[in-house]
This record gives C-alpha cells, structure tokens and sequence, in this order.
C-alpha cells in the first residue's frame, strides 16, 4: 500500500501539485487521470523518489520514505518495477539482456538463476524463445510486454506504468491492460498508472484519481464514475463519445 499525505510541489513560482492526498492498495490497479499538465507525471516521479516534495509524506506500507537511510531506498527501489511510456528497452541488449538487467542490479542471484527468471516472466507475457531477439525485431506491443516483464522480474511489490498503452493500437492496448491486471491480481501488487486512454479507465479503473491543475479533483472506481456530478470529470471523461454511449448503457441497465 501506499500513502500519500497532502503532497506539494514547486518549480519556481511554479506550483504543480498542491495538496494531494490518496491511497494506493494493494492487489488493485490504480489509475491517475488527467489532461496535459495536470500534474500526474510530476505525482508519479515524487512517488518513485525520483523528484523531492516540498511538503508532505509518501508512505510504503508504513514506511515514511524521507525517514528512509540511503541503504533502505535501496531497498524499496528494489521492490519497485517501472513500465516507461516508450518502453525504454537497451537496444544494444537482447531481450532476454534486458529483463534481466534489474536481476544484475539488485540481486546476488547467479546466472543461471537470473536466465530460468528471465525464461519464466517472458513466459508469463507470453513471449516464449525470445530471450535472443533484439528490441529492433519486435513490434510496438512486444516491447510493451517485454517491458512489463522486466519489470516483474525481480517480484516487486510496487508497479509503475507511465501510458503503458502510448502508441499502440486498440487491440493490443487492451491486451496490455488485461496482462497489466492478471499480475497485479496475481501477485498482489500495488499497481499505478499514468493514463489518458479511457478504455483502461472503463476495463481495469479499480481506483481512479482524477488531477487538475495539481489538485485531485475526484477519485472513485470504474464503476462509481458513472454516477458522479462532479463537473470536472464528467467534462473530461465525457468528452469521448464511446463514454457517452457507454454512460448512456449504464444509466439504463440501471434504472
């Protein structure tokens, strides 16, 4: 679980996020919306210590990160796995090279190890024999499934994913939200995503925070955001027409 406390964050006279609090759970994918400048990049980079808040407290499972020694962030880095918006894979590294490069960085694990791990979360993408390819020989969504293998790998607790579904088509961006859901729900890991595709948010929205202007406008589940009239995220989401014909769906199956 995380715990984020009235969360700030300036950049100059800048301010970005401005008092954002929530929980993230465990076992649940946890979707962060919003438009262009929202906020939700600079939220996840202070969540992955990547960025430093000027107030407040981000919590890991009761662990205050800025009480956290140096060895301890280490630690926790460890137990995190990130999907990146271009999948950010090595393209001198094979594939097999590449989900195994966390492995080489955290663990003590020997080779062989590291190559059946690498050989089982290739599997479990359902990318078989491809540890020996190069990232130039796959297509958009296998590097996207490459990606979420690397960053399972090292059996984290927290999974991060930056647009996971940037680029790709509507079948193969709802392939990756199914698969982002099975191992989240397999392994029971908090899972949060930067997002902006609202068929994640309508498939796999377990909870859903809603920025705008750095502020958390509404937060709620797939389910419950047919019902709000909070203007802010009914303007946002609504303006897709698949959600309002979907709206329209669920206003009538439930009347």
């Amino acid at each position: 679980m995380i715990v984020v406390e009235d969360l700030y964050k300036s950049f100059g006279d800048s301010q970005v996020l401005k008092g954002i609090s929530t929980t993230f759970e465990d076992g649940k994918t946890n979707l962060i919306i919003g438009q262009s400048g929202s906020g939700k990049t600079v939220f996840m980079k202070c969540m992955l210590g990547l960025l430093k808040p000027d107030e407040g407290k981000i919590i890991y499972n009761g662990q205050l990160y800025s009480n956290l020694t140096a060895a301890q962030r280490r630690n926790l880095r460890a137990e995190m796995g990130m999907v990146f918006q271009g999948s950010a894979l090595f393209d001198s590294m094979t594939i097999g090279e590449n989900v195994m490069f966390p492995l080489q960085m955290f663990t003590k694990q020997s080779k062989s190890e590291m190559e059946d791990r690498v050989d089982f979360v290739l599997k479990r993408v359902n990318l078989p024999d491809t540890q020996y390819k190069y990232p130039s020989e796959a297509s958009g969504g296998m590097k996207k499934r490459v990606a979420i293998a690397r960053a399972i790998v090292n059996n984290p607790k927290y999974l991060f994913c930056d647009e996971p579904n940037s680029g790709l088509d509507p079948n193969t961006a709802i392939v990756i939200d199914n698969l982002i859901q099975e191992i989240t729900d397999e392994y029971n890991i908090t899972t949060v995503i930067n997002s902006h595709d609202m068929n994640s948010v309508m498939e796999i929205g377990d909870k859903i925070v809603f920025l705008k202007n750095g502020v958390k406008e509404w937060e709620g589940s797939n389910e419950t955001i047919f019902k709000t009239d909070n203007k802010a995220i009914t303007d946002f989401v609504y303006s897709s027409e698949l959600f309002k014909k979907v709206r329209k769906l669920y206003i009538d199956e439930n009347d």
